[in-house]
């Protein structure tokens, strides 16, 4: 575990390997968008109800060739904090009638609760807003923006571990 890092700049050296698209939020990071989706209860929810723990949001949907070959890695990533403030938050854009399907591939596929945002309003607000699927946004513990990765990536290496890592021992 890495500890005492918390600048920004500790993350961009990590941006290597698997990580090498890895952007890195400026030194006043945004706080998560208040665009509502669903949760895995069905009930309506919004980032800020993660508060308190490392969320790492990808945004996805069962039509992405890349999406779909990526999530057992970010399932993982999840079994591998289990112990920590720490949550994998893969949220579907797929349509409601799709939801079965993706609910399905995620089931056999890691396991990973399943949330969704047919109207696809969160890729949306964020600030940039995400420039397609895969887009995977890692939100420190306050809620702010931390870093995004664009595209696929495996989220099961140490590169991947180690920048969740330096997210887990940032204070305040």
């Amino acid at each position: 575990m890495l500890s005492g890092c918390s600048k920004p700049a500790d993350l961009k050296s990590l941006a290597t390997g698997p990580m090498a698209k890895l952007v890195v939020a400026p030194a006043a990071p945004a706080p998560e968008p208040d665009a509502p989706f669903t949760g895995p209860d069905g009930k309506e929810m919004h980032l800020a109800d993660l508060k308190g723990q490392v969320i790492v949001v990808n945004f996805w949907a069962t039509w992405c060739g890349p999406c779909k070959e990526e999530m057992p890695s970010l399932a993982k990533l999840q079994k591998d904090y289990a112990d920590k403030p720490f949550k994998v938050v893969p949220i579907s854009v797929d349509r409601p009638e799709e939801g079965a399907a993706a609910q399905a591939f995620l089931k056999s596929h890691g396991g990973l609760g399943f949330y969704n945002d047919a109207k696809f309003a969160l890729p949306f607000a964020l600030n940039p807003r995400a420039d397609g699927i895969p887009t995977t946004v890692i939100y420190d513990k306050q809620g702010r923006e931390r870093a995004r990765l664009s595209g696929g990536a495996d989220w099961s290496t140490e590169q991947a571990k180690k920048v969740i890592d330096v997210v887990l021992a940032e204070k305040g």
